[in-house]
C-alpha cells in the first residue's frame, strides 16, 4: 500500500493518509445482512476465521495556502493489549510517520475536525508526553460537533467501549477545543455537513470550490457497497432508520454533483464517485 494518494478539488488539495487498518466483526458491520450475502462482496480471503473483515483508517489532509486541515487522526498509538488484541485489533498508529513524509509536522497542522469522537477515528488527537495526556497538534484549533461532545462525555451503556476520553477530554483542557453546531465552515469551502444515524451528531465533511466537491463521509457508510445499497445499515448505527435516510439524501447529492467520495473505512484510500445507470448504483474507485 502507498502511503499516500492525492487528489485536487477546486482550490483544495487532498492527501488521503491511512494510519493503518482494524478488523471488526463482519456481522457488525453489516448488520441484518446476512453472511451469505456479504461475504462474497468481501472475498472470503478476507474474512478471517474470527468472521472478522479489514476496515481501513483513511485520513484526510486537505492544503489551501498556509490552512493545513486533518479530518480524522485514526486509532492512533495509545492503547494497551485489551484494545489491541480484543476490541480493535489490528496494524495502526501510522498516521504521524506517514505524515512526516509529506513533509507535515504537528506543529503545521492549523485545525483537526473530527466526524465523531469513537475511537478509531480521533486516536491521534492526544499523545502521551510522560505521564501526562497532550493535544497532538500544538497549534491547531479541534473541531467537532457540541451534540457529540456531550454524548461521548456521558457515555451509555451501549456507547462507553468506543469513546475514550483520553482521545478528547485533553483538548478541552487545553484549551482548543471548538465544539460547532450544524453546519459551521471550518474555513471557507470547507464545513461540516450534519449526517446522522451513525451517532446522533455524526457530521461529514464537505470540500466546496470552483465548481467541485468532495464529502468525506465518516461513518456513515463502513463498506462501499453501503453507498450503493443504503438499507445495508451497521449494527454499530444507533439510529438505524436515521442513517438510512441519511445515506439515501447524501447518495443522491453525490450522484447530483458528481462528487468526490473518501470513505474512511474503506480499503485503501477509500477513494471514488457514485454513479448512476439504468437505477443501478455503483460505487467506482478514482
Amino acid at each position: 500500500m502507498e502511503d499516500v494518494a492525492r487528489y485536487q478539488v477546486g482550490d483544495f488539495e487532498i492527501a488521503v493518509i491511512s494510519d493503518g487498518e482494524i478488523r471488526l466483526d463482519g456481522g457488525a458491520v453489516f448488520g441484518l445482512v446476512p453472511r451469505v450475502m456479504w461475504e462474497p462482496i468481501i472475498g472470503p480471503d478476507n474474512v478471517d476465521a474470527e468472521h472478522r473483515i479489514p476496515q481501513g483508517l483513511n485520513c484526510m489532509l486537505v492544503r489551501r495556502g498556509d490552512e493545513i486541515v486533518l479530518v480524522e487522526t485514526g486509532m492512533g498509538n495509545k492503547h494497551g493489549p485489551q484494545v489491541r488484541e480484543k476490541m480493535f485489533p489490528g496494524d495502526y498508529g501510522y498516521l504521524l510517520e506517514r505524515l512526516g513524509k509529506l513533509g507535515v509536522r504537528p506543529e503545521d497542522v492549523t485545525a483537526v475536525a473530527n466526524t465523531h469522537l469513537h475511537a478509531d477515528h480521533c486516536g491521534w488527537n492526544t499523545v502521551r508526553r510522560g505521564e501526562d495526556l497532550v493535544p497532538t497538534f500544538p497549534n491547531a484549533r479541534y473541531y467537532v460537533q457540541a451534540g457529540e461532545y456531550e454524548a461521548a462525555t456521558h457515555p451509555n451503556e451501549r456507547t462507553r467501549g468506543t469513546y475514550f476520553e483520553e482521545n478528547f477530554v485533553p483538548l478541552e483542557e487545553s484549551g482548543q477545543l471548538e465544539l460547532v453546531t450544524g453546519e459551521h465552515q471550518v474555513l471557507p469551502g470547507l464545513h461540516f455537513l450534519p449526517t446522522p444515524g451513525h451517532t446522533a451528531d455524526h457530521a461529514s465533511i464537505v470540500l466546496s470550490s470552483n465548481g467541485e466537491t468532495a464529502i468525506y463521509t465518516g461513518d456513515l457508510v463502513h463498506h462501499e457497497v453501503q453507498m450503493e445499497r443504503p438499507a445495508w445499515i451497521a449494527a454499530f448505527d444507533v439510529m438505524p432508520l436515521v442513517s438510512l435516510e441519511t445515506k439515501k439524501v447524501l447518495a443522491e447529492r453525490a450522484i447530483r454533483e458528481n462528487a468526490l467520495l473518501i470513505c474512511v473505512h474503506n480499503s485503501y484510500p477509500g477513494v471514488g464517485r457514485l454513479t448512476e445507470t439504468d437505477g443501478k448504483r455503483r460505487f467506482v474507485p478514482a
